[in-house]
C-alpha cells in the first residue's frame, strides 16, 4: 500500500476535484476534512461512506483513505502531527501539551471512525466553518504570528469536535457502533496490557472465533492485527519521547513492553534509530 507522510508539522489546503486519480493512500498524520461542496463517498480502510456538503471526517495516522467522487467536490484538508501542537517552551506549556495530546487521542480514536462525525448543534457547525475560514486566511497570507494563531484555531476546532464526540458517548451510541470500531477502541484502551490484546482474549471478548479474529480485522482495516498493535504502540512511544519527561524504561512499563531492551529493538526496527536518538532529534532535552 502506497504511503504519504507529512514533511512539515502543519499543512492546510483547499482543493477542487472532479475525480480522484490516486489509489487510496496510508497517511501518517492526523487530518480533519470538511466538504465545502459536492457529493460522493470517502474511502476509509477499504470501506466507503457517503459525504455531501458540510460533512466532516477525522482521520488518524495509519488510516488508508481516498475519494470516490459523484459530483465535483471542493474540500478543505487540515493536516498536522503531534509535533505541531507540541511546540512549547516552558515546563507549564509541556504539561498542558501532554494533557492536550491525551485529549487528541480521545477525539480521534473514540469517535465512530467508520462514519462522518455528526455535528448536532447548528451553532457548532457554523463555528467550525468560521474557524476553518480563518485558518485558510492565516495559512494563505502568513501574517506575523500566523503559526501561533493556527495552533490556537486548530485547538478550538478540536475542542468543538470533542464535545460532539463526548455527546455520542454519553448518548450511548458507542454500543451501537460497528464491531470493528469497538475492537479498535478496546485495543487503544488496553494497549499497555498484552494479555488483553491476545487473539484468544479478543475472540472471547467480542464473541468471535479465534480463527476469524485476524481475518475480520484485516478485512475492515486493511492491516494485520499484530502490525496495527505494534505500529500504534510505536506511535505512542514517539509521542511520549517527544512530549513527556518519562524515561525509556518508564515508557516500556506503561505500554506493556517486557523491558526497555524490547522497546528499543522494536522502535529501532520501525524508526531506524534508538529511542534516545529520536528524543534528541525531537529537540526534547529531558
Amino acid at each position: 500500500m502506497e504511503q504519504k507522510v507529512l514533511y512539515r508539522p502543519f499543512e492546510l489546503y483547499v482543493s477542487d476535484m472532479d475525480c480522484w486519480g490516486q489509489r487510496p493512500l496510508v497517511y501518517h498524520f492526523f487530518e480533519i476534512v470538511q466538504i465545502l461542496e459536492g457529493r460522493g463517498s470517502r474511502e476509509v480502510n477499504n470501506n466507503h461512506f457517503p459525504y455531501d456538503q458540510g460533512s466532516i471526517f477525522l482521520f488518524t495516522p495509519l488510516d488508508c483513505r481516498g475519494f470516490d467522487i459523484e459530483e465535483p467536490t471542493r474540500f478543505c484538508s487540515i493536516r498536522f502531527s503531534e509535533m505541531f501542537l507540541g511546540q512549547c517552551k516552558t515546563k507549564a506549556e509541556k504539561e498542558r501539551t501532554t494533557e492536550w495530546l491525551r485529549q487528541l487521542e480521545h477525539i480521534f480514536f473514540h469517535h465512530n471512525r467508520f462514519r462522518e462525525l455528526k455535528i448536532r448543534r447548528p451553532e457548532d457547525g457554523r463555528m467550525i466553518s468560521g474557524l476553518i475560514h480563518h485558518m485558510v486566511e492565516e495559512y494563505t497570507h502568513k501574517p506575523p504570528l500566523y503559526e501561533e494563531n493556527l495552533k490556537h484555531l486548530v485547538t478550538l476546532v478540536l475542542n468543538i469536535l470533542s464535545r460532539n464526540v463526548t455527546d455520542d458517548t454519553v448518548a450511548g451510541h458507542v454500543q451501537q457502533e460497528p464491531l470493528i470500531n469497538r475492537i479498535l477502541l478496546y485495543i487503544h484502551e488496553h494497549i499497555g496490557n498484552p494479555e488483553k490484546l491476545r487473539i484468544e482474549h479478543l475472540a472471547e471478548r467480542f464473541n468471535l472465533s479465534a480463527n476469524y479474529v485476524s481475518e475480520y480485522f484485516r478485512k475492515f482495516t486493511g492491516e494485520s492485527l499484530q502490525r496495527y498493535i505494534t505500529q500504534y504502540k510505536v506511535r505512542l512511544v514517539e509521542q511520549r519521547l517527544a512530549h513527556s519527561p518519562l524515561t525509556v524504561s518508564q515508557i516500556a512499563g506503561e505500554l506493556g513492553y517486557t523491558d526497555e531492551s524490547h522497546l528499543s529493538r522494536q522502535f529501532r526496527k520501525y524508526n531506524g534509530q534508538s529511542p534516545v536518538a529520536y528524543r534528541k532529534s525531537a529537540g526534547r532535552g529531558y
